[in-house]
């Protein structure tokens, strides 16, 4: 084996890069766990003809993880047939400390893996423990069935809850980047695609393969797994003509929309893609609602959930203290409130480190599972969000409220559970609602051709505004209780979504 000694940096950091370490233990183990992952991959089709390859970080905790020693595979190799020698030990920051010694012919020259400079990013960026590249033909063709598609989308499939951050409720989405003639022509794109989906744990490469990084070998393989997984199962579905990215999973279909002679509805099967903006005879691609005083009444807001929260708060943390969910929730309590604190947002307060505050959203959910509260929708609603989902019509929620906080309001409302009808939740993660950036943030997301595919319908003129700044079409809803409106503010108004 053919050693390069680097000598720099203090202290534990420091001695990994020592000829003992290098040979001690711990980067043993972890040669011969990515030799055995690398046979077990070739079995799946993840690393035939040499594609594909993973990196390890060597765990040691007396190391700070971002200096941990990394390990890599070897580049244009037999990966069913690598050994614990063949392969790279780099540092923290990239550089070679030890690489393979050559091999008799017909063995190539020994070469660190193409995909070093993108596993790096992961690295850098997502302080990955283990990064997986595979080359399995559903990661390829999943990219493949919409062209111009920018991201995957998937909701309600029992594999989702594999992914890092998401429940069986949730829509996964993994972004896709354009393949290059060279892996590292890639890094750029990938590091962008990183910043871009802060929830992702994993990139597409169109009619490449995907990258998957997770904390651990662990957590990288088990999302790796569920990942094809769900590729695969998008394809099957797609071969039977079914939605995969819907929460039931209904017919893929986009319509047309248009009255005949005798006064009926006229369907089409053209795609809404190919069509003009809204408002032209063809029905939005995508429909955002707000909730308060769009789709349920502002007084239920106000004068239900509200006082809820803060009558039970007491209680719901007397149950609930030492739960590591109030836990994280008081943590977050604590550093938004720092952070106003900072900004000197009137009325800030700081809070004792003894004292504790609740996320609204838990408190609402003991409620919603002890029937103490439903979720109040208007009567329009529900037949609504029927006849948008059966046009192929994607539907999402953009709320200030949380995202827990709308599925307890959908999913339990006095029409019972409407999650079914709805693809997604957004909320002030993606930015203000009175801000433009959020609705381009959301259009982005939503991965459609323009801005005007999608319907916003609000009844805040601000938010509107702010909308239609981005590019998309909009509505204002009129319900009982909501606030007036300036006059000749130049939005279309409804009294009820079935005049959508």
């Amino acid at each position: 084996m053919a050693t390069l000694a680097v000598n720099g940096g203090g202290g534990a950091a420091a001695a990994t890069h020592t000829q003992a370490y290098l040979e001690g233990r711990a980067v043993k183990e972890t040669r011969v766990l990515i030799s055995e992952l690398c046979r077990h991959f070739y079995t799946l089709g993840w690393v035939s003809g040499t594609g594909g390859s993973i990196t390890i970080k060597v765990h040691d905790d007396s190391i700070p993880k971002p200096q941990q020693l990394i390990l890599m595979s070897p580049s244009g190799v037999q990966k069913e047939r690598m050994e614990p020698e063949d392969m790279y030990v780099l540092s923290g920051n990239g550089t070679t400390l030890s690489s393979p010694s050559p091999k008799p012919y017909p063995h190539k020259p020994p070469k660190c893996s193409d995909c070093a400079p993108l596993f790096m990013k992961a690295y850098e960026k997502r302080d990955a423990g283990a990064v997986i590249h595979s080359h399995g033909i559903e990661s390829c063709l999943v990219t493949m069935i919409n062209p111009m598609s920018k991201e995957f989308r998937i909701t309600h499939m029992e594999m989702i809850k594999g992914i890092k951050g998401h429940g069986y409720y949730d829509e996964l989405v993994v972004p896709i980047i354009e393949n290059t003639a060279y892996e590292n022509e890639l890094t750029d794109s990938l590091a962008k695609a990183i910043d871009a989906y802060p929830k992702a744990t994993a990139v597409l490469v169109r009619n490449h393969g995907i990258y998957v990084w997770g904390d651990s070998w662990i957590n990288a393989k088990t999302q790796a797994e569920c990942y094809h997984y769900l590729f695969d199962a998008a394809i099957k579905l797609h071969q039977l003509g079914l939605d995969w990215s819907t929460p039931n999973h209904g017919p893929t279909r986009n319509f047309k929309l248009g009255l005949g002679s005798n006064g009926n509805v006229n369907t089409s099967a053209k795609a809404v893609t190919e069509g003009s903006d809204y408002g032209s005879g063809l029905f939005p691609r995508c429909i955002v609602l707000d909730i308060e005083g769009t789709t349920t009444p502002i007084s239920f807001v106000s004068e239900v959930l509200f006082p809820y929260a803060r009558d039970n708060v007491g209680k719901h943390l007397s149950v609930t203290y030492d739960t590591a969910e109030t836990q994280d929730d008081i943590k977050l309590l604590r550093s938004q409130v720092e952070d106003d604190l900072k900004q000197g947002v009137a009325g800030a307060v700081p809070i004792p480190p003894g004292d504790a505050g609740k996320e609204e959203g838990h408190i609402w959910r003991t409620g919603f599972e002890s029937n103490e509260l439903e979720g109040e929708v208007f009567d329009d609603v529900p037949e609504a969000l029927e006849k948008w989902h059966s046009l192929g019509t994607k539907v999402y929620i953009y709320s200030s409220g949380s995202r827990l906080a709308q599925r307890l309001i959908f999913g339990n409302s006095n029409y019972g559970d409407l999650r079914k009808y709805l693809s997604g939740f957004f909320d002030t993660a993606v930015g203000n609602k009175r801000e433009t950036p959020s609705y381009v943030e959301i259009t982005n997301s939503l991965g459609v051709d323009k801005p005007s595919e999608i319907l916003f319908v609000t009844d805040v003129y601000q938010e509107a505004t702010a909308a239609k700044a981005a590019g998309l079409e909009v509505v204002i809803s009129i319900r009982p209780g909501n606030g007036p409106l300036p006059e000749n503010h130049g939005f279309k108004t409804i009294n009820s979504f079935a005049e959508i």
